[in-house]
């Protein structure tokens, strides 16, 4: 399988500084957002440390195991390097008055072959686009899908709530926190879009499906999903990374297997 990926991020209408942070690896198939949180500044700085402490570590850590390291192995490098991001945040924002009560969500994808390793912090987001059928394939770490889940109301109801953005997960906080991770099976074809509340607020899960599905370019559809945000009123930051799955030729495989990747 071959994977193309693209990011973009932009600050939205709202606010006069960008507190997301995207990345990736394409070498090692490793994708990472964030969102940050806190006072003035220090949002962006918890968001920047996590993407560049998991990209720096992780992505290492793939090289050196090989595209063959299996789902345990995948899942607990994952665990360690966010755990360790995690107490890098925590322990800035306790030594450095200016980064008190900062944090950040995250969604951290590693691409094997035929197989995602998908872990989350919070209310960034990843959805599969497959053979036309969109799905959110993560779930809210936040106070209305915890209300949503106990029937206290509807879904319906949670999109024009007062009480958006208020996760109950976020890393960096404290120190501590539960990663949840889920594994998928890719299909060729599927396009993996992640992404911040800047756009999953703005623009309806409908309205993300109608642009993906027009089959335009990676970078075209970015440029798109950011412009549709602010198009909405664009009231928070908004990053997208975007991965296709492709098929890799036979020869390639071949090459591959030998070599034992």
């Amino acid at each position: 399988m071959i994977y193309e990926f693209c990011t973009n991020t932009n600050p939205g209408l709202a606010r006069g500084n960008n507190e997301d942070s995207v990345t990736f690896d394409e070498p090692t198939r490793l994708g990472i957002l964030a969102d940050g949180m806190g006072g003035y500044n220090a949002g962006e700085i918890a968001s920047g440390m996590a993407t560049t402490f998991i990209k720096s570590e992780l992505s290492r850590w793939l090289a050196q195991a090989g595209r063959n390291a299996n789902a345990r192995e995948v899942r607990r490098a994952l665990e360690i390097c966010v755990d360790n991001a995690n107490r890098s945040i925590f322990n800035a924002a306790n030594s450095n008055p200016q980064y008190t009560g900062m944090g950040t969500t995250l969604v951290v994808g590693v691409f094997q072959d035929e197989k995602l390793t998908l872990g989350h912090i919070g209310d960034s987001r990843c959805y599969r686009l497959r053979a036309g059928a969109f799905t959110q394939i993560t779930r809210d770490h936040s106070l209305l899908q915890e209300q949503i889940d106990a029937g206290l109301i509807t879904p319906e109801q949670a999109a024009t709530s007062m009480n958006k953005n208020l996760v109950t997960r976020a890393l960096g906080v404290e120190d501590s926190v539960q990663l949840e991770v889920n594994e998928h099976k890719v299909e060729v074809g599927d396009l993996y879009l992640m992404c911040s509340d800047g756009l999953s607020d703005m623009v309806d899960d409908a309205g993300i499906a109608e642009l993906l599905v027009s089959g335009a370019s990676l970078e075209e559809l970015a440029t798109q999903l950011i412009d549709k945000a602010n198009a909405n009123g664009g009231r928070d930051n908004i990053s997208v990374l975007l991965a296709k799955a492709e098929a890799g030729s036979s020869k390639r495989g071949l090459i591959s297997r030998l070599l034992g990747k």
